[in-house]
């Protein structure tokens, strides 16, 4: 790489001197925060994005800015329909794309939500394995082939992981107490081992998947914590990273959080990233649970092949869609 990148690169440092003209790239929930922005950082280069949302009225209303960058750079943007908590709503989403037929150089699961109350979607999953997991996992699996060879697939995960691997034995916590934080961990988790297992898969016709971490930023994401929970948390992590010697943590613009997901999708090297797990513009190290990873890294139970072979066969059982 001629460039380097860091924690505090934003879209368009990374995506300066890119010409992204016919390109085509699919962005899940591109009607808010890091969507938004990086669905206005790739149309700002030229590309043709489609954006993937759960509420079409909200979704132009939140991309007005994204429509103004396609119309000076000769890009293009549209949106459609995706609810990934309704597996109806998915396989209907994925059916009218392959209708189309037109295919894709990137898609960016990007799409999610983060330490709900419990739930359950519309299928009957806990609310944030369903929906951050299985739901893009029926619908990227479903319209893989439109995937062009040599094409990309960025998962958004998070640091999150690291709250807990997968639990393939009670992944709707029907036998265990639920914990917001934890459930966050597991699908964060499967999100990565989802790159994992679709890498093996298509590498053979040069497509790549990847994981990423954004960082953390304020964005609609945190909405289902209260101010007292977000204080809580952010004092505990200072606590840790102050005991590790390390400075407070420090928050990302939406512009530095998307920068990762630009950059795995069509700066990096595709040999680099494919299978991997990125964060601040480059591939994490693997550390253990009981190692310092208060300044990054990727625990090993989130890219172990074996691991990912398993929730791919749990996935596929609970959806029943095999792949």
């Amino acid at each position: 790489m001629t460039n380097v990148f860091g924690a505090k690169s934003t879209t368009d440092e990374v995506l300066a001197g890119v010409n992204l003209k016919g390109k085509r790239i699919l962005v899940t929930g591109a009607s808010a925060g890091l969507g938004v922005e990086t669905s206005r950082a790739l149309v700002a280069h030229g590309a043709d994005v489609v954006g993937a949302v759960r509420d079409l009225q909200k979704g132009e209303a939140a991309t007005e800015e994204v429509r103004k960058a396609a119309k000076s750079s000769g890009g293009s943007f549209q949106l459609i329909e995706l609810d990934l908590a309704d597996l109806a709503s998915v396989r209907a989403a994925a059916d009218k794309l392959n209708a189309k037929g037109e295919s894709f150089d990137v898609i960016i699961a990007n799409a999610g939500v983060m330490a709900t109350p419990f739930g359950k979607t519309r299928d009957g999953f806990e609310t944030q394995f369903g929906t951050n997991h299985l739901g893009h996992f029926v619908f990227v699996n479903r319209i893989a082939k439109l995937l062009k060879d040599g094409g990309r697939l960025v998962n958004l995960s998070s640091a999150g992981h690291r709250y807990s691997d997968v639990n393939l034995d009670d992944p709707n916590f029907e036998k265990t107490e639920y914990n917001p934080f934890e459930a966050y961990g597991r699908s964060k988790t499967a999100n990565i081992l989802f790159s994992v297992g679709f890498d093996k898969r298509y590498k053979g016709r040069g497509v790549r998947a990847t994981a990423v971490h954004p960082g953390g930023i304020y964005t609609e994401l945190g909405r289902h914590m209260s101010e007292e929970q977000f204080a809580g948390l952010l004092e505990n992590v200072n606590r840790q990273r102050r005991e590790a010697g390390l400075p407070d943590f420090e928050f990302k613009t939406i512009p530095q959080g998307s920068a990762t997901s630009v950059w795995a999708a069509v700066v990096a090297p595709a040999d680099e990233v494919g299978a991997h797990y990125c964060e601040d513009c480059h591939v994490a190290s693997i550390v253990e649970p009981s190692d310092n990873v208060l300044a990054g890294g990727v625990y090993r139970y989130a890219v172990d092949p074996e691991r990912a072979e398993a929730l791919w066969r749990k996935s596929e059982e609970m959806v029943g869609e095999s792949f």
